[in-house]
């Protein structure tokens, strides 16, 4: 056989991996587990990290506000040196709508080996402990609560004996952009992260999604959190990890009723909003780099270019495995689009999608070695020792 018929079995074969030896990545149905309404509510401490979010905060924080909770629940919004007003906003919200009582802080810049939204965490949890809560909510300051999202999440973490209970927010899908790049974003962390090897008992693979993780207090005092991991980027998937290595139990599924509401209407924005902590995600490690660049080559740009060689004049094996590894591509990703509501005739641009991920990673290590390193609302995490947990 010819060298593209082999790079086209090549990628047939590890796609029939990846639909049956990846945990069932591909499906959509890891949601909230079964759950009983507990015969007490505990008490619950809702932390909010947030750095310039005076837009924002309108939209997801009155859902805050309204959690239709039974038990004790209080909210600390922690104002990370915001320069357009953030915590005023925080505050006038709170006037207007009432519900759950708001406390506001604002600790200043962080000490040195912290990033900037984990020292805020730290300042919030600080102050939430003195109120002896049961439960710690860590949800940031883009995301937006359906009213009964916090009784929810406790009957869940209470019904199923968990230490962590984290959904993944639905991201915001509504620019031509978004719809090509953000369901595949969930695709891939599902992929790099299958829910269902985290949510085994006794699994090895950790991770949240950091817009809305449930916390039991005593699991984090165990862990350590958040001085465990107050160099971490990446700190979700860091705080599943510390919580599960401490002998805690982990959950993770998609949200239904939990939604980001920040847009990323440009390619530029999703763009940053990848690369800035892609090479991270890789330990900034050349030779793990230089890995995925060949495997999403190789898996994702492989079928549809040997399928064309192949048919093209480059043999019938090309164009059939190579045509074989596309359908199953497509195939994989449709539920995700179904989940996001998107046209499902979206499933076979993923290639395309991809390359602009595998450009988005090498963008990444590029600003890394240029000395810019994981940037984020004005602060650059440029060495690889700030994030040792990733």
């Amino acid at each position: 056989m010819s060298a593209v018929a082999w790079i086209a079995v090549g990628s047939l074969v590890a796609w029939v991996w990846l639909l049956l030896g990846q945990g069932f990545f591909w499906r959509t149905d890891q949601r909230l587990p079964s759950r009983a309404a507990p015969e007490r509510w505990p008490s619950v401490a809702v932390v909010v990290p947030a750095r310039d979010e005076a837009a924002m905060l309108p939209v997801s924080l009155p859902s805050l506000l309204a959690q239709d909770y039974p038990g004790s629940a209080e909210v600390f919004l922690v104002d990370d040196c915001s320069e357009d007003g953030t915590g005023d906003v925080a505050r006038a919200l709170s006037v207007r709508y009432g519900g759950l009582p708001v406390t506001v802080v604002s600790p200043g810049e962080p000490e040195p080996g912290w990033t900037g939204k984990l020292w805020a965490v730290r300042h919030g949890i600080a102050l939430a402990r003195a109120r002896e809560p049961e439960y710690l909510l860590l949800t940031d300051a883009d995301i937006a609560h359906e009213p009964d999202s916090l009784r929810e999440l406790v009957a869940a973490a209470e019904s199923g004996g968990f230490d962590l209970v984290s959904q993944m927010a639905r991201l915001r899908v509504a620019s031509v952009w978004e719809r090509l790049v953000v369901p595949a974003f969930v695709y891939f962390f599902s992929q790099l992260y299958p829910f269902r090897w985290i949510n085994r008992k006794r699994g090895r693979t950790a991770a949240a999604a950091g817009g809305c993780v449930l916390l039991r207090t005593e699991a984090a005092v165990r862990a350590g959190v958040p001085g465990s991991i107050r160099q971490a980027v990446i700190d979700d998937v860091s705080l599943a990890r510390v919580v599960r290595r401490s002998g805690g139990r982990i959950w993770l599924g998609l949200a239904d009723r939990v939604d980001s509401v920040r847009p990323y209407p440009c390619l530029a924005d999703l763009w940053r909003m990848v690369s800035r902590s892609a090479y991270a995600q890789l330990r900034h490690n050349p030779l793990v780099l230089l890995a995925t660049v060949l495997g999403l080559a190789l898996v994702y740009l492989a079928p549809p270019v040997t399928l064309a060689a192949g048919a093209l004049g480059g043999g019938a094996v090309a164009a059939w495995a190579g045509g074989l590894a596309w359908a199953v591509m497509t195939g994989t990703y449709l539920p995700m689009l179904a989940y996001y509501r998107q046209s499902l005739w979206l499933a076979p641009l993923l290639p395309f999608t991809a390359l602009l991920y595998l450009l988005m990673t090498v963008d990444s290590a590029v600003q890394h070695y240029r000395g810019r390193g994981a940037a984020w609302k004005g602060r650059t995490y440029a060495r690889p020792e700030a994030a040792p947990d990733q």
